[in-house]
Order: C-alpha cells, then structure tokens, then sequence
C-alpha cells in the first residue's frame, strides 16, 4: 500500500483500474475467444467429435461453398429481419406512449417486458400448444365458426409466419424498456421549449425524440439483424426446422451433432460469425455521420 500510495492519482487510476477489468477481460478472453480460436482450428479438420483428427485445409469451407442448399435458409432469416423492423416500430411507438404520462403505465410496461423474463423452451412450447393443428387458436377460430383453420405449423406457406409472430412477441418488450430509458434521458426543458414554440407531437418526435435516442436505436438494430441471421431456440424448439422453416444455424447444428461432421458445422460458424460482424460494420457507418456521430 505504501508503494501505492506514492503513485500520483492518475497512476493510481490506471493501476485500479486495470485491476477491475482483468477478471472481466479474463473471462471474456478464456470463455470467448479462445473457443472461437478452438473452432477456427476446428474448421480445417476432418473430425467427427470423437475419433482421429484429420486437417483437410480448406476442404471444408469448399464443400461449404459449393453446396447452395446451406445459404438458401437465409431466405427464412428475411421473415425474421422484417419482423424485427416490426417489432422497433411498435417498440418505439408503445415506448412514446408510455413516455406521454398515461394512466396505469407502469402496469403496461410491466406486460409488455414479461415475456421478456420467459425461458425461450417455455415460450417456445406455449406457441406450439397455441399454434398446432388442434391447439389454442385453431380451436378459438372454429369457435367463431370459421370451417376451413390455418395449419400454421404444418404448411411451408405459414409456418415462418408464425414463428416470426412467436418472436416479436418474446422480444419486443426489451426493446420498449430501452427506448422508455432512452426517452426519459432526455431534459424535459427541450420539450418545454418545443410547446413554447408550437411544435406539434410529430415535430418534436422527429426532431427531439428520436435524435436523442439514435444510439439506442443503432444498438438495437444491430441487435435485430444479428438475430434474424442467427435465429435458433424458437424454430428448432417448435418445428425442429421442418416444414420450410429451417435456418443457417439449426443447419449448422445439424451438422455438427446429427451428422457428426464438426469440422464442417466449425466452418459454418465461422461464416456466420463473419457475415454478423460485416453487417455490424454496414449498420456503424450507415447511422454514422460525416464527422462520426450519429446520425
């Protein structure tokens, strides 16, 4: 403590502060990027999990390649990148509503963000029972007499549709709980100046509300993308990928653990790993302005 103590103070905060952050970094270094170091290794192997390993080189990114079946379920991922648009805009619209000073509104934000608190395996089976052929819904819509009920598990046509509802449904609750945060960050006396020029609901929306949540905003889309390329929990727990609704990831999964291939599946991971982080990148500099802010 003594050779502390003789630090000047902004010796003394590097020295706290890089005591603080070596476990995080630590961890994030030994749980994060040595297996993805791991399975980069892995992606030049011919292994099946268990016996000899044998490197092949880029044998298995070629056959990754040269199969078109493994990138057409990225067509399945454009249902769940539509419905995350969907899924901001009524976000952010439930989120001004619940800003604007209604009644019972900690009520309703607590509504919306409990499906938030659900497991995804719980969730996942909820919507099976709700969705089946015989289940919840179908049995409501031949209630109010409609004869001929969806199959929206069992047909290709509507299958992506429902899970893509499931999704919203699930998700949708955290985004409006970080935009509710967002808002409120903002002073209330630009608001006050905006009535005392006459804006109107829209102007100062357009102009004050959403500037001021930008970065939440770019932070969320990042976060929607992200997951309508890498979807898994809900279409594997309610269909197993069937029926039309199989994605990139559940395809890789496959591979690896029904298939036994796991240098291939390590190349799919690897792929999918880039293909996020460059749409990462696309999204940084699309809401990044010519001086480096944001938009």
């Amino acid at each position: 403590m003594k050779g502390f103590s003789s630090l000047s103070y902004k010796k003394q905060q590097k020295v706290v502060c890089f005591f603080f952050l070596l476990i995080p970094v630590l961890l994030v270094v030994i749980f994060g990027y040595l297996p993805v170091l791991n399975m980069f290794s892995y992606s030049f192997l011919k292994w099946d999990g268990i016996g000899k390993k044998t490197f092949i080189g880029l044998q298995n990114y070629i056959e990754l390649f040269s199969r078109p079946e493994n990138f057409r379920v990225f067509a399945v991922s454009l249902y769940y990148f539509v419905g995350s648009i969907i899924q901001l805009a009524l976000a952010l619209l439930f989120a001004v509503i619940l800003c604007s000073g209604i009644k019972f509104k900690n009520f309703f934000k607590g509504v919306l963000f409990f499906p938030n608190l659900i497991n995804g395996v719980a969730i996942g089976f909820i919507f099976l029972y709700f969705f089946k052929d015989t289940g919840t819904l179908n049995s409501f819509l031949k209630l109010i007499g409609v004869d001929k009920v969806p199959l929206w598990l069992t047909d290709p046509g509507k299958v992506n549709y429902s899970l893509t509802f499931t999704s919203i449904w699930r998700y949708m609750g955290f985004n409006v709980v970080m935009f509710i945060a967002a808002i409120q960050s903002i002073p209330s006396d630009i608001y006050e100046a905006a009535d005392l020029d006459g804006a109107n609901a829209w102007q100062k929306f357009r102009y004050i509300t959403f500037p001021g949540i930008a970065p939440v905003f770019q932070i969320n889309m990042i976060l929607a993308v992200k997951g309508a390329v890498s979807v898994f929990e809900i279409p594997y727990i309610m269909t197993g990928g069937g029926n039309g609704s199989s994605t990139f990831v559940i395809r890789t999964m496959d591979t690896a653990f029904k298939f036994n291939k796991i240098g291939l599946a390590s190349a799919m991971a690897i792929v999918l790993t880039v293909i996020v982080i460059v749409i990462s990148v696309i999204q940084n500099r699309m809401f990044k302005d010519d001086n480096g802010g944001i938009q």
